[in-house]
């Protein structure tokens, strides 16, 4: 088991997801120090183990087996290959299951239950158990056996028709986020259903089944602008990186680089047009307030990108910054990882590799003052941990861990 004195150092999870959703929500629990065992494919294990190139490379600069994709959600795990397709590998997990926690799982929809894997089948060994099934749809509702991907339900759910350029200017368009929010923010949300099972579990007794749809959380990260609609009847429409009721609060294009401008109130527009060298802009009286600037958008932004296209990003941000007008870049990902305050929190952290030597991560955000994260294991090789958990947990002896591995079960 992992450190006792970390916040979830009793808690044991069995974790039978792959790809991103569920092994979000796994890495988040081993972060806060729970014993996660990764249950894999033998010979190939979870489908992101390929997703590369970018694969981590050794001492020598050659590619490994272990892709970038796979490693951003695997840290802090242990990997047991099982082949649960077989009878015994399914006797296999029953007995892990019966020293679990909890289970994570995200099948296709009655997919496990022909195992005797569905949740029903595993209270029946662990009566207290936390089980969690992740899927595109949910359990029931006439999409529930459809197969579901982020890229898919970020249409789906709403977040590509806000996101993006307005339709009749260049560019314009619906747009998916760069990152899988949709498979992150469903991982977060199991986190949270597992913590909350986890405790009415220690209160009572009692174990839960939790169902967690990529479509629900969406829906839900609709958030105000779900709730605008509800209010209104109105489906809003595309703003792009402007804002619908306040101007300028947008990005424009400097002389190398780009820049967020977001200027409140009328003070904080009239500093930067007088920063600009435009002060014209702000006694104009078509733009000397909010709603006049709203109004007038489509004449006053060319204006103010013709103004922010005469200087430097950086010059911008050192001039704004210092009359109050709240302002910043936008950083590539080498920017971000080299800016002075991601690297005082120390969000990029090295930990040995058996392979790879050494590997670099994204840290846990999770800074707790009596319990924190830790990121202290690398993502494990395939089946790197079967013997030691067939061993330490289930008390299987090297013959036993040799016929199953003779007869192809691990």
């Amino acid at each position: 088991m992992s450190d006792p004195l970390q916040a979830l150092g009793h808690i044991r999870v069995l974790d039978l997801s792959r790809v991103l959703a569920g092994p979000w929500c796994a890495q988040n629990l081993a972060d806060l120090g729970a014993d996660v065992i990764k249950i894999e494919r033998p010979g190939s294990g979870d489908d992101t183990r390929a997703w590369g190139p970018p694969y981590a490379k050794d001492a020598d600069g050659r590619d490994t087996s272990e892709a970038a994709y796979y490693l951003s959600a695997n840290r802090g795990k242990r990997s047991v290959t099982v082949d649960i397709a077989s009878s015994k590998g399914q006797a296999l997990i029953r007995e892990l299951a019966r020293h679990a926690d909890v289970v994570l799982e995200n099948f296709k929809v009655g997919h496990l239950k022909r195992y005797g894997l569905d949740y029903e089948s595993l209270k029946a060994v662990k009566p207290d158990l936390v089980y969690c099934s992740i899927t595109g749809f949910g359990q029931d509702g006439p999409y529930a056996h459809r197969a579901g991907y982020d890229f898919l339900i970020q249409g789906m759910g709403g977040l590509m028709s806000v996101t993006g350029e307005r339709d009749e200017l260049p560019g314009g368009g619906p747009q998916k986020a760069g990152v899988a929010l949709t498979d992150l923010m469903t991982g977060m949300y199991a986190t949270i259903a597992v913590l909350a099972a986890l405790t009415h579990r220690d209160r009572t007794g009692e174990g839960q089944y939790i169902d967690m749809a990529l479509l629900d959380t969406q829906v839900a990260m609709l958030a105000n602008v779900g709730s605008n609609y509800l209010t209104s009847g109105k489906a809003p429409k595309r703003w792009g990186n402007a804002h619908a009721n306040i101007v300028p609060y947008q990005t424009f294009a400097c002389a190398d680089g780009h820049m967020i401008v977001a200027a409140g109130n009328d003070g904080q527009y009239r500093k930067f047009v007088e920063a600009g060298g435009r002060p014209e802009l702000a006694t104009d009286p078509r733009f000397a307030t909010n709603p006049l600037r709203v109004q007038h958008r489509d004449v006053l932004v060319p204006l103010l990108a013709e103004m922010a296209a005469t200087r430097g990003r950086d010059e911008w941000i050192a001039m704004l910054e210092e009359v109050g007008v709240p302002c910043g870049p936008i950083n590539d990902v080498g920017e971000v990882f080299a800016n002075e305050q991601v690297q005082a929190r120390g969000m990029a952290v090295e930990l040995p590799h058996p392979a790879a030597g050494k590997v670099t991560l994204v840290r846990s955000p999770m800074k707790m003052s009596a319990t924190p994260a830790t990121s202290t294991k690398a993502p494990p090789l395939l089946g790197e941990h079967t013997e030691e958990v067939l061993r330490d947990v289930l008390g299987k002896n090297g013959d036993e861990i040799a016929a199953l591995r003779g007869k192809g079960v691990v």
